[in-house]
């Protein structure tokens, strides 16, 4: 007899296909309803997290060059556009709007007596060449830091693509390269009047006073007064600090690594806005903001009303020396 296996073969594939039926149930009945795919998957802040960074291998000396992606470049970034700005807003608007009230409300402040049109020197050639070259300096540092700052969102839509980039091409250069007649006016500036920048209470007396600015009293100031000392130790301090950290950021990961590179331009730019506000207010006292003042760093002498007002035991200092030069010359034998 002989078995005929076509008649057999609809009948086993059905038998096949209830039995692998059979076998796929259970494992469709642990299955949730609906599946979110992305429910258990690691996210990319988790990722970041836990590796640190995102990091690459190169062949080059530089191996900086490997790190692609690092948290902490998110948290640099947004201090960069979004805090530092805001900070430095507010001190540089705020400071141009303090100085603004306070002129409408006391003008400039004249020489008391007025003009007695005798001179007193104040600052020799060499004082008034080293405060030139650093207060030039800064101002094209200060510029040149600003549009860095600012520039894309207020230069940028008036000045168009093209001229903003070669302007702040420029201004990058010359930030370079001036930080370092910079550094050179603060070092001099430091060994010329450090001895009489210290901090004294006679300073303190002409603070509490108000300095002459608040009231019409002018309190007994030496060569430099309180308020000038505070200006010169901002100077000082503040044009230490952005030298340091210019010097990071101009020789990159040259002992630090990126965190430290972050750091340096945080706290430059904080030092920045913070002394451009200060500065801006020296600006003003030295110029608009009271009469004579701007002849001390212009011609080297001031009135001589102007400087007994202001920096009278000074003035009693310079016309003591003067009296017992020319008795030393009169007491002088004849040869």
């Amino acid at each position: 007899m002989r078995f005929d296996i076509r008649g057999w073969r609809a009948p086993a594939a059905a038998l096949a296909l209830a039995i692998l039926l059979a076998g796929a149930a259970p494992a469709r009945a642990q299955q949730p309803a609906s599946v979110n795919p992305t429910a258990s998957s690691v996210k990319e802040e988790q990722l970041l997290d836990q590796l640190k960074n995102v990091q690459g291998r190169v062949s080059i000396p530089n191996a900086q060059a490997g790190l692609l992606i690092q948290p902490a470049g998110r948290d640099w970034r947004a201090f960069q556009e979004g805090t530092l700005p805001w900070i430095g807003g507010i001190a540089i608007l705020g400071m141009l709007g303090a100085l603004a009230l306070f002129y409408v409300r006391r003008g400039r402040i004249p020489i008391a007596g007025g003009p007695s049109g005798r001179r007193i020197l104040r600052f020799n050639a060499l004082e008034r060449a080293v405060h030139w070259l650093t207060a030039g300096s800064f101002i094209v540092l200060a510029l040149s830091g600003l549009n860095i700052t600012f520039g894309r969102a207020l230069l940028a839509p008036l000045l168009g693509p093209d001229a903003f980039a070669a302007l702040s091409q420029w201004g990058k250069y010359a930030h370079d390269f001036v930080a370092f007649p910079f550094m050179l006016g603060l070092i001099v500036m430091l060994a010329m009047w450090v001895k009489d920048n210290v901090p004294g209470a006679i300073d303190v007396a002409w603070l509490r006073a108000g300095g002459g600015l608040i009231g019409d009293a002018h309190p007994p100031a030496k060569r430099f007064n309180g308020g000038q000392k505070l200006i010169f130790w901002a100077v000082i301090i503040g044009g230490a600090g952005l030298s340091v950290t210019g010097l990071l950021l101009l020789f990159p990961f040259v002992g630090t690594t990126m965190a430290g590179m972050q750091l340096a331009q945080i706290v430059h730019g904080l030092i920045s806005v913070v002394l451009i506000a200060v500065m801006i207010a020296h600006i003003y006292i030295g110029s608009l903001g009271m009469e004579g003042a701007f002849d001390a760093m212009g011609s080297g002498e001031v009135d001589l009303n102007w400087a007994k007002a202001h920096h009278g035991l000074w003035v009693e200092e310079e016309q003591a020396r003067e009296r017992g030069a020319a008795a030393g010359r009169t007491a002088a034998p004849a040869e």
